[in-house]
């Protein structure tokens, strides 16, 4: 390739926006044009994400002075982008939105979740979700591309398996994801206050995550599924142990055979069966900075319960790589392009 993709990026002041820059500043296939922020703008971007300093001299410019490009990346928090999103499409041939706007494919679906009518409902089905582990023969021929949840993706990819393989059907499941800090945004918050979080372990969502409408749409609606968030001691990350109560049961050689032959091709998904050491079990820890979605499972013997455990960066997986990975897939280019990292231990 000659010619570099220009792409822009939306809201970059944020996390998400300072992960996305920092994998697209080293993407060969692209050049990042624009960088906007309402509240920084004319500053460098390493003001808002000191890790790029003497990487990129890029400034933050403001919304309003947004030139075409060829890809636009959406960050903004929930609600913006479906409020302007023609005036987005037309600047950019394809856009990647990472908020909640145009996850959900029908508009009551998002009225029961969100609480209000969707602001743009014949949108929703222009969009696809941007998860390549499930959807990437649509996303080879998107050009409109939702973002994804991060409790939704790290609980998607735990349950994937299983649904596919129809064990789901008729069952129930109880999905507990512990969360980072990060979760909450850049902007901080009462409960985001040192004194406040620190050391917490804190019920955010016991029940009625939005996510959890994420999971239905993807893994359907043949089985029962609550969802609980809680907050912990943690900046990036987030870890599900998902309580599977199923109508068969299962060995756990027969698991194994379902997992493996589901993600023995996905280059970043990773299934972790150990039998000792403190690492037998998924990690959010090791994973920070990385696209990968790491994924055990155990089976309660003489008993229909199988639990299994995933883990992922929020803001990677669950945000920014999963955004990356799902241009690379739109563009045709090889799927761990700029997202390679393997992650750092110890750390």
């Amino acid at each position: 390739m000659t010619e570099k993709l220009s792409v822009s990026i939306v809201g970059g002041s944020g996390y998400v926006g300072g992960e996305l820059l920092r994998l697209l500043l080293f993407h060969p296939y692209v050049s990042v044009k624009q960088i906007t922020s309402t509240s920084q703008t004319g500053k460098y971007v390493h003001n808002a994400h000191p890790n790029l300093r003497g990487v990129t001299e890029l400034q933050f410019s403001h919304p309003d002075t947004l030139e075409a490009c060829d890809l636009l990346f959406l960050a903004q928090p929930h609600g913006y982008s479906a409020q302007t999103i023609e005036h987005f499409a037309g600047l950019a041939e394809r856009l990647i939105d990472t908020s909640a706007d145009f996850r959900l494919r029908d508009p009551e679906t998002y009225r029961h979740w969100y609480g209000e009518p969707h602001p743009a409902p014949a949108w929703l089905d222009k969009f696809v979700y941007g998860l390549p582990e499930r959807y990437r023969a649509e996303l080879s021929v998107a050009k409109y591309v939702s973002g994804v949840g991060c409790n939704a993706t790290v609980t998607n990819l735990a349950l994937l398996p299983l649904a596919q393989a129809g064990l789901l059907d008729g069952g129930r499941v109880i999905a507990d994801v512990k969360v980072g800090s990060s979760e909450g945004g850049a902007r901080p918050s009462e409960g985001s206050h040192h004194p406040e979080r620190s050391g917490a372990v804190r019920s955010f969502k016991p029940t009625g995550h939005r996510h959890q409408a994420e999971v239905k749409q993807m893994l359907g609606e043949t089985f029962e599924l609550f969802m609980s968030i809680t907050s912990v001691e943690l900046i990036r990350g987030a870890l599900v142990t998902a309580h599977c109560l199923l109508n068969d049961k299962l060995a756990d050689k027969d698991l194994w055979k379902i997992y493996r032959q589901a993600y023995k091709a996905e280059p970043f998904v990773r299934l972790v069966k150990q039998k000792t050491g403190i690492f037998r079990y998924p990690e959010p820890k090791l994973l920070a900075g990385t696209n990968y979605c790491d994924v055990g499972f155990e089976v309660e013997e003489d008993s229909h319960r199988v639990v299994i455990i995933a883990a992922i960066d929020n803001m990677m997986k669950g945000a920014a790589g999963s955004a990356v990975q799902a241009m690379n897939v739109m563009l045709g280019w090889p799927e761990t392009t700029a997202l390679e990292f393997p992650g750092l231990h110890p750390v």
